[in-house]
């Protein structure tokens, strides 16, 4: 393939106000104006946005060495919050941060949390009674956020953390509405943006004294060592990590860890109301195979229309829309020069709507999933290369064992005429929330 220089894209630089009010209108219309790579200048950076898997694939692991996380949009938005975390490390420091998380998110360690999943929905629904006999509308994305929140909690970090729930989902919108939200220069609202400083300042401090407060606590009770939850193994003596430390892991893997399954849920809720017949097959196979039963991880495998149904949401609303990279030395891709310092960027929200790769891409289709043998790097709802979420096995767990318990015990309908709008912040959420109707089976 000939090299040329830069690849197309708009000539002058973009209006970064007009790009940050309507992010995925903007990036689908990089790629369907100019194609699979594209270049923009925005607010001084050189952007170039991949939309094929090769090319995705290519950053993300066959030459990740000469891409960072340093000096990246997602850096800049989740380091005053997260610290040095697993989202937000680099080089020896993230590799030391992976080794020491990943041994809790294997498979096997993940599949002991099923009753902890299936408890917490349990509860979850006993506080919806009385909602589901009255008929009373149900703020479901916030009641889903609560839920993750609380399973990670008390899934890996042996913590629990009833009562602060709803604090914590509050502060949780307050560093979204800060962090996600562009401001020009010059500020045209400085009002508004120093209230929303102001609110991510309490949020932090929110955040930050419950984090050290379930530290302090299993400090105080004494760690199971190793061979407890994985606050236990970095509390214990063959790791001795620093407070910091601990508060950057803790907090980066509650943040990471429950929004994105909340969200992933939350989707999958609403395309299945607005699907009856994709619906319909879900709730067949949640019967004949469950019979009444709480789901348990030995289900799993016999739950490929729930699986399915969550893929496919994953694929039409990933919770992370958009990977950014920054080049460290020079490369070429798809026949582009891309210089050192490039922002290279991954849009899910893009790649999964690729007309080449997915029939009829933006209809709701579970079935597309049924055996299909995709590309590498094409479907990246956890991300992809070395960096893959560390906690995807646990994430489908909880979705698939949540979906499954909800469909046995209530119908979920959106409330008539409300407005649903993807809102794309630090993930992709409804703007206005999800607000249904829990009604009996």
């Amino acid at each position: 393939m000939p090299t040329h220089t830069v690849p197309p894209g708009p000539a002058d630089d973009v209006d970064m106000a007009l790009m940050r009010e309507s992010p995925l209108d903007f990036i689908t219309g990089l790629a369907r104006t100019y194609g699979d790579v594209t270049r923009h200048r925005a607010d001084g950076d050189t952007v170039y946005l991949l939309n094929r898997p090769e090319y995705a694939r290519h950053v993300l692991k066959d030459n990740g060495a000469n891409y960072t996380k340093e000096g990246t949009p997602d850096d800049a938005m989740l380091r005053p919050l997260l610290g040095n975390g697993l989202l937000t490390s680099n080089g020896a420091d993230w590799a030391r941060q992976r080794h020491l998380t990943a041994p809790a998110f294997r498979p096997s360690a993940v599949r002991t949390f099923d009753r902890i999943v299936t408890d917490a929905t349990a509860g979850m629904l006993e506080r919806w009674r009385p909602s589901v006999e009255s008929g009373a509308p149900l703020e479901v994305d916030q009641h889903l956020t609560a839920l993750t929140l609380g399973i990670l909690t008390h899934a890996i970090l042996g913590a629990d953390i009833d009562g602060i729930g709803e604090g914590f989902g509050r502060a949780v919108d307050a560093v979204n509405r800060c962090i996600g939200h562009y401001v020009p220069n010059p500020d045209p609202d400085p009002a508004d943006t120093a209230r929303r400083y102001a609110g991510f300042g309490r949020a932090r401090v929110f955040l930050d004294t419950v984090t050290r407060t379930l530290i302090a606590s299993r400090r105080a009770g004494g760690s199971g060592g190793a061979g407890g939850n994985l606050l236990d193994t970095m509390m214990s003596g063959d790791h001795l990590v620093s407070d910091e430390d601990l508060r950057d892991q803790v907090l980066t893997i509650v943040m990471a860890g429950h929004e994105t399954t909340a969200k992933s849920l939350t989707w999958t809720l609403y395309l299945l109301d607005r699907h009856p017949e994709e619906l319909a097959k879900v709730r067949e196979e949640v019967d004949r195979v469950l019979d009444g039963r709480p789901p348990t991880a030995a289900d799993l495998q016999d739950l490929p229309a729930c699986r399915r149904a969550i893929q496919e949401a994953m694929r039409l609303y990933p919770p992370v829309w958009l990977i950014s990279r920054r080049a460290a030395g020079p490369d070429v891709i798809g026949g582009y020069e891309v210089e050192p310092g490039t922002l290279v960027c991954v849009s899910q929200w893009v790649l999964h709507r690729h007309p080449d790769y997915w029939d009829r891409p933006d209809a709701y289709r579970p079935d597309r999933f049924d055996g299909a043998d995709l590309p590498s790097h094409l479907y990246l709802p956890f991300g992809g290369g070395d960096r893959i979420c560390v906690g995807q096995h646990f994430a489908m767990l909880e979705a698939v064992l949540v979906l499954a318990s909800l469909l046995q015990s209530v119908r979920l309908e959106l409330v008539e005429g409300f407005a649903v709008e993807p809102e794309a912040l630090v993930t992709l959420r409804p703007k206005h929330g999800m607000t249904m109707i829990a009604r009996p089976r």
